[in-house]
């Protein structure tokens, strides 16, 4: 058996990869929006099947959505924020200040 790295190291080789800090990035920004809409649907006391009625979707679309399975256009953040009662805000922030 080899030996086994440490998973920084791991993970410094699979970025190191062409393409995968895009990859990952995608994946980070569909995990948080995924979660802000949980955060928020759970903080109205809304199931996913309401939320769903409210923004013309399906249950397990709002399910794969909050998850992070899928990457949203504007209109459809525009619609869950909507029947969130929130506003939709979407901004650039230099790569030096993004976290």
């Amino acid at each position: 058996m080899g030996e086994r790295g440490s998973w920084a190291n791991k993970k410094a080789e699979i970025m190191s990869r062409p393409g995968a800090g895009a990859a990952y990035e995608a994946a980070r920004i569909r995990f948080e929006l995924g979660e802000a809409v949980r955060l928020r649907r759970e903080q109205l006391g809304l199931t996913q099947a309401e939320l769903a009625e409210r923004t013309g979707l399906k249950q397990p679309a709002v399910a794969r959505f909050e998850a992070g399975g899928t990457m949203p256009t504007i209109p459809m953040l525009e619609r869950l924020a909507e029947a969130l009662e929130m506003r939709l805000s979407v901004q650039f922030q230099p790569l030096r200040e993004a976290s």
